[in-house]
Formats: C-alpha cells, sequence, structure tokens
C-alpha cells in the first residue's frame, strides 16, 4: 500500500491523506484536491520528484491554484525533513504495531492515528503546542485563494 499525505510544514498538521494499492498519480491528485478545497492554496507547494508528483495532472492543479511547486533535490534529505519524522512516527508509532486485515480496517486506523496526531502530541519546535493549536492560531498568517 501507497500512503501520501499533504502536510502543512508550518504546524506539521497533516491536512489530507489518502491510500492506494497502485502509485498512479490519482490517489495523489485527491488528497491534494481535498486539502485545497478544505484548506484554501499555500503559495509554495513542495514535493519530492516522484513520478506521481511530476505527473501533468498533478503539477497542473498545483499551478493552476496559484501555488509555485518546489521539489526536493535528488539526496536532499533535509528538503522534507518533516515529512520524513511523520513517516517514522507512522511507522514506529502506529503501522508496526497492529496488523490490518483488510485495506478498509487500515484506512479507518490511519483515519483515527492522523486525527489523534493533529491533536494530541505536542511539538518542542513549536513551544509545546499540538499541530492544531498551531494551524488554527497561525490562520491568518496563510495565504489563501
Amino acid at each position: 500500500m501507497y500512503l501520501v499525505v499533504i502536510l502543512d510544514w508550518h504546524s506539521r498538521k497533516v491536512l489530507s491523506w489518502r491510500i492506494s494499492k497502485t502509485l498512479e498519480a490519482g490517489f495523489c491528485l485527491d488528497a491534494l484536491e481535498e486539502a485545497f478545497r478544505n484548506h484554501g492554496h499555500p503559495e509554495i507547494f513542495n514535493t519530492d520528484q516522484g513520478s506521481q508528483f511530476t505527473s501533468v495532472a498533478f503539477v497542473k492543479t498545483v499551478e493552476d491554484s496559484g501555488a509555485r511547486m518546489s521539489m526536493d533535490g535528488r539526496g536532499r534529505c533535509h528538503d522534507n525533513i518533516f515529512i520524513e519524522r511523520l513517516w517514522r512516527s507512522v511507522k514506529y508509532e502506529f503501522l508496526y504495531l497492529h496488523a490490518f486485515e483488510n485495506g478498509a480496517v487500515l484506512r479507518q486506523g490511519m483515519r483515527t492515528w492522523f486525527e489523534w496526531n493533529n491533536r494530541e502530541p505536542v511539538h518542542q519546535s513549536l513551544e509545546y503546542a499540538t499541530s492544531d493549536e498551531v494551524y488554527q492560531r497561525d490562520e491568518p498568517l496563510r495565504v489563501t485563494a
């Protein structure tokens, strides 16, 4: 299974996510469109250079929103450090601790975990606030279209 997350870098809040059994761009595009619909459009949208993120449909959706596209350089692990930290947390705090009967059970578990992750753990780098608290507190700072 493949997981995509649309993450607000400032607050570390998971804005949307999708799971797919294939690595086609459609599930990534669905997550992107949900994030834009529910949270507005960013000034800059950053991804890695995976084929799902360089697809014509994905790039066009980002550009049509008015956001500038930024892609991590090859071998530049610090370019995407926030999402890499989230992947580590998802794996060690959730996925490796549970067995899932099927994709539906996995999706429900992921939904519950992401909701918890946005509202419960505090982050030292966010002055010991949760992602939800920082996202709500700093809402006027975000650029939306």
